[in-house]
């Protein structure tokens, strides 16, 4: 789908020895404690030898303690529960078939088994559900992953586990991580943004949501921009979100703060819906922000060694334009939510903070306290300090003048720089006046600025002292300068001490979620409503007019250079997207006093950012169904983006209607518009995707803007062209596994129906001659089928044919019809899964009874078959991927 640039050899080999974010051990192998019980689970009853990581940071604990996140007496049991491993946990995805087989056994065998293997003694559950999560979805395990991977007892639970993930039953995900999507009140009609999205796991939890209400058969309005800012960080998430199965996403590689504006100006229609269509907005944006990430120290202890304080300061300018950003692209009414991984109140309350003064009063931080009760959560702080190189900085008056291209306004509680009284004032314009006269001299060349708006103090600085040697006095005077500048001096209170800022916004209606409240990892959460239009400020237009663009790394050994923090302290989050912002100057920020506050849309207010940043060459809109060659400007449009490949609409009528009609799938179904490809010449096209509505007119708006969207995967692959040798079959694709439950309800062709014990053996065999089937009526069915590509559906209760209704619940497996045998196109994973599920639910054996085995000596022919497959039958079966 997209290309990016390749690491080399040595770079592969550096990348994976610092991949150091995991509960480490002595790779000595130690058998006896395979036969421990769960109870005497440690990391040293494990592996004696094993060597924790240091959980120690003096820095860290100052500056939290400092910040108050928690009250003194609950230190100790923080600190205690931050340096344990995080217990495993996981997510049943609601989209499966067998997501209520997958609970009940969770309910009725795990929770049994284990508990039996733990001590009497110990009351805590095994594994239990989370009281907070709808459902019973959401599973929370008291193991960590190293104990699930190293002891005997609980093998079969891992096993389980692994199996259930790899085929996307599951999502392993820890619990905290799961919070934020709950938070958007998601509908099945609702366009969705998830700004920085991989590497899936809340994106799926996204498509869940769209696609719960919808009914069989039936695409929902909404959809999902999946979006990331690395292209390797997109394949991950295209392979985590794959398993939906879903028509209605699309995933986009674009710096989150600089996402594209799409508006087409030149609508014609006038309703609602052509409006609709013709700008690119969203009824939900989720803004789960790149983060130091220490909420995760029990995942990834190596962030113990590894944490300063500055690089919470680092990311927060980052955070803040992302959060504009989603807003801009939010519609009035809508909601968002901003998250981060971190603790630190810079990366969190400030941000919310600054949002909140930047949009004025469009915007509002709500109170969810009554959603989600059962969740342990605790009120955002409205005061916090700021540390520095070392120092405590209560108020941005106390910041050095040196460095306050780093150490911003922003990030303090106050919602604005500072406040003086008039006093205060006409002190401050007095002081200068005298260094003036101090230094006043024509050998000394010293420049004083200072920006009063109001009793707001904007900046004071001071230029360079030249030719000092000559200066009377100028020792003093320099002083006087500095004092005056980094405000050390005259704009302190009456009392000579500065005092703590609070803020004056309601940041106690943020979410805080701490480890030992719930066993958990640590979390910040902020829901925000869009209630009216963004007002163009200088602040809010920041973003905008930026010259100096954020450094972008490529994979995880880069160094990074942080103002406030040295480089080799740094480390990005492992656990977001390893982002960190170069520091602008403060001579980018328009004067307030110069710009006119006037109310427009928030798209149109970015689209200048847009239009400057992210535009390539000019490009005329054009219709891609007609020819499949087509002109220089339909191609010259498809090249826009290096490195991915483009997006077609498939409109190759004579494929199209050859694949209709093979597989029988009725008008009401409807093709034309909804099928995409990755190829321009439709002769060479391998994969066609399915898009739903709401992606379709996503795709055609991009079109009409000139692709400014870069979308490196869209859709449902539904059709594959076909790899085999054999060419009697009269289609040249076949079905796709990952689109089989959408077109299943419509296809009345090349559909077969087997009784519970052939589909078992197909799915254990793989391959079966005809003669060897049990069901005499599905023998010559099967057989009298036209080659090529087929279905085969699980005829629970024997019903006649006319009887059965096809439907997202009908269990069916893709398959090929031979000219001797059927073989099916499923994945040995699959296969092995879908075997054992049905095993469960039917409470049957998978091999068959003797008496069978005897009247159909299938047992033998299947081994006979699968032995010489490759060489006997190699041009009847067609692999299940190409």
């Amino acid at each position: 789908m997209g290309g990016g640039q390749k690491r080399g050899r040595t770079q592969r080999k550096h990348f994976k020895q610092n991949r150091e974010n995991v509960w480490k051990h002595n790779n000595v192998r130690n058998d006896a404690a395979k036969k421990t019980r769960p109870s005497d689970l440690s990391e040293e009853n494990i592996n004696p030898s094993w060597q924790p990581f240091a959980t120690q940071n003096t820095g860290f604990e100052e500056y939290y303690k400092e910040q108050g996140i928690i009250s003194e007496n609950e230190w100790e049991e923080f600190m205690s529960v931050l340096r344990k491993p995080l217990p495993a946990a996981f997510r049943i995805n609601s989209s499966g078939q067998f997501f209520r087989d997958i609970l009940s056994q969770l309910e009725d065998d795990f929770m049994k088994s284990l508990e039996a293997e733990m001590d009497n003694e110990n009351e805590i559950e095994a594994i239990r559900p989370l009281p907070w999560y709808p459902g019973k979805l959401a599973w929370h395990s008291n193991f960590s992953r190293m104990q699930l991977r190293k002891n005997q007892t609980l093998e079969r639970f891992h096993e389980f586990l692994k199996q259930e993930n790899e085929v996307g039953n599951i999502t392993r995900q820890e619990a905290v991580s799961m919070v934020p999507p709950l938070f958007l009140d998601v509908l099945p009609d609702h366009h969705i943004l998830d700004m920085c999205a991989a590497p899936g796991s809340k994106t799926f939890q996204l498509l869940e949501m769209i696609h719960q209400l919808d009914k069989p058969g039936l695409l929902p309005n909404g959809l999902v921009i999946a979006n990331d800012v690395d292209v390797q960080r997109c394949n991950l998430l295209i392979h985590q979100t794959k398993r939906m199965c879903s028509a209605n996403l699309i995933v986009t590689n674009h710096e989150a703060q600089h996402f594209p504006n799409c508006s087409f100006k030149n609508c014609t229609e006038n309703s609602i819906e052509g409006a609709r269509k013709s700008i690119l907005q969203f009824d939900r944006v989720l803004c789960d922000v790149p983060c130091t990430g220490d909420g995760t120290l029990r995942k990834a202890p190596d962030i113990w060694r590894k944490w300063n304080a500055g690089m919470g300061n680092g990311l927060h300018r980052l955070q803040v334009e992302i959060a504009m950003r989603g807003i801009a692209l939010l519609k009035v009414g809508g909601r968002i939510v901003y998250s981060t991984c971190s603790m630190n109140p810079v990366e969190n309350e400030a941000v919310v903070a600054e949002v909140l003064r930047r949009s004025g009063d469009s915007v509002e931080l709500l109170d969810v306290s009554t959603e989600l009760p059962e969740l342990i959560r605790r009120p955002g702080l409205k005061t916090w300090k700021i540390r520095d190189r070392g120092l405590w900085l209560a108020s941005y008056r106390e910041v050095p003048s040196h460095r306050r291209s780093v150490i911003t306004p922003s990030m303090f509680p106050s919602d604005q720089s500072f406040k003086l009284n008039q006093t205060e004032c006409d002190n401050v314009k007095e002081d200068i006046v005298a260094i003036d006269a101090v230094v006043g001299t024509e050998n000394v060349n010293l420049k004083v600025n200072l920006k009063i708006t109001g009793n707001t103090v904007e900046e004071i600085n001071c230029d360079d002292l030249k030719n000092t040697e000559t200066a009377v006095g100028m020792e003093e005077a320099v002083s006087n300068v500095h004092e005056a500048s980094s405000i050390s001096g005259s704009l302190k209170d009456v009392d000579g001490e500065t005092k703590v800022e609070v803020s004056s916004y309601p940041l106690d209606r943020c979410l805080r979620i701490v480890p030992h409240d719930q066993n958990s990892g640590a979390f910040f959460i902020a829901v925000l409503k869009k209630i009216s239009p963004l007002q163009v400020t200088p602040e809010n237009q920041t973003n905008q007019y930026t010259k100096r663009r954020q450094k972008v790394p490529r994979n995880l050994n880069e160094n990074f250079e942080v103002e406030n923090a040295e480089p080799s302290e740094y480390v990005p989050d492992q656990h977001h997207h390893n982002l960190v912002e170069e520091p602008l100057d403060d001579s980018s920020i328009s004067d307030k006093s110069s710009i006119k506050t006037t109310e427009v849309e928030p798209i149109s207010q970015s689209m200048q950012l847009n239009d400057k940043e992210n535009e390539l060459e000019e490009v005329e809109p054009s219709d891609f169904g007609e020819d499949a060659k087509g002109s220089k400007a339909k191609l010259q449009i498809q090249v826009k983006w290096r490195g991915v490949d483009p997006v077609v609409f498939f409109r190759e009528k004579s494929i199209v209607d050859s694949i209709r009609s093979f597989y029988g799938i009725c008008e009401s179904f409807p093709l034309d518009g909804h099928l995409v490809t990755r190829n321009t010449d439709a002769n060479h096209v391998k994969r066609i995707y399915y898009i739903s509505k709401s992606v379709h007119d996503i795709l055609q708006l991009n079109f009409q803007v000139g692709q400014r969207l870069k979308i490196t995967s869209l859709g449902l692959k539904t059709f594959e062209r076909q790899a085999s040798k054999d060419s009697s079959s009269l289609c040249a694709f076949r079905l796709s596994s990952e689109g089989l439950p959408l077109l299943l309800p419509y296809i009345s062709k090349q559909i077969l129906h087997a009784s519970l014990l052939d589909f078992q053996h197909l799915l254990q065999y793989r391959t079966i001659k005809f003669p060897d089937f049990v069901n005499a009526d599905f023998r010559e069915k099967a057989s009298s089928l036209m080659p090529g590509c087929c279905v085969v559906t699980l005829n629970e209760g024997n019903k006649p044919t006319h009887e059965i209704l096809l439907d997202a619940s009908t269990i069916a497996i893709v398959c090929w019809k031979g000219k001797t045998n059927l073989s099916i196109m499923v994945s040995q994973l699959d296969a092995q899964e879908l075997r054992e599920r049905l095993s469960i639910r039917f409470a049957t054996e998978v091999t068959m009874s003797e008496d069978e085995v005897n009247n159909s000596n299938l047992e033998a022919e299947a081994k006979m078959i699968s032995a010489n497959i490759n060489s006997t039958e190699e041009s009847e079966a067609v692999p299940a991927n190409n």
